[in-house]
């Protein structure tokens, strides 16, 4: 499926960025990595295509996935890497954020949660 062979691919450019320490930019490209999980999903279960959103609660809700409070607050977070790159005024702010650790911790949050949505997809 396109989606999820797109997301695959945004991992691998994502754990090569972590790898460069190009930490915003590769928690730019893990928001896309969730984005495009989440849409395969819709794409699943609803028999129909995604919309055109990059809003990952947004998402998960029209896919009718139910999270937690602790996934929404994590997926809000996530969608500010999606904007914090692409303004200059947000782009400094941001990059300053993306230490080594920081990053880490949130690229692994990312792909446990890529895990688990694939995991709902195949049951």
């Amino acid at each position: 499926m396109y989606w999820l062979d797109s997301a695959e691919h945004d991992l691998d450019v994502a754990e090569s960025l972590f790898a460069n320490e190009k930490y915003d930019w590769c928690l730019f490209i893990s928001h896309l990595v969730l984005e495009k999980t989440l849409k395969a999903f819709y794409v699943q279960y609803k028999q129909d295509f995604p919309p055109r959103t990059h809003d990952l609660v947004r998402l998960a809700d029209l896919a009718g996935i139910i999270l937690d409070e602790e996934t929404i607050d994590f997926f809000d977070l996530v969608n500010t890497f999606n904007i914090s790159t692409r303004y200059p005024d947000e782009k400094f702010i941001f990059y300053k954020l993306c230490t080594r650790e920081f990053t880490a911790g949130k690229f692994a949050r990312i792909k446990e949660i890529r895990q688990w949505l694939l995991q709902k997809m195949c049951s």
